[in-house]
């Protein structure tokens, strides 16, 4: 049997990378009003609320095509890290209606794309396996 640890690595990316694609178009259409609000209610400097779209568009297309994928991914984690922290606190201990975290969505976002800094892209990317980037 060949080894399908390229398919697997695939796999991660592009779930990853489609599924955080798809909410930075919601946020593309919706404006960066929530977004700015929840950034300067921590305190931060509200152009720092752009950054959202980096980690939530273009991180997930470099993702999706394998091209600096390992950045990519530390930068999608990064965002669901500050995700959690600037909207989600409050859900951090709580379970959902069937029992389970109610952040298990941002959580699986999160450590997938913490594996795939650690993994990198693969062979099926634009990269290839080749370099520390990919």
């Amino acid at each position: 049997m060949q080894n399908t640890d390229d398919l697997g690595k695939l796999l991660l990316r592009l779930v990853l990378g489609i599924t955080i694609l798809l909410h930075g178009i919601a946020k593309i259409m919706a404006g960066p009003a929530f977004i700015i609000s929840s950034v300067t209610a921590a305190g931060l400097p509200a152009p720092l609320a752009y950054l959202v779209y980096v980690g939530e568009v273009l991180a997930p297309i470099l993702l999706i095509i394998g091209i600096w994928s390992r950045p990519a991914a530390l930068v999608i984690a990064g965002n669901m890290a500050f995700a959690i922290f600037l909207v989600h606190m409050k859900q951090l201990t709580s379970l959902n209606d069937q029992g389970g975290w109610a952040l298990e969505l941002q959580g699986m976002f999160l450590v997938t794309a913490l594996a795939l800094v650690f993994l990198g892209a693969g062979r099926f990317s634009l990269g290839g396996n080749g370099g520390k980037w990919n």
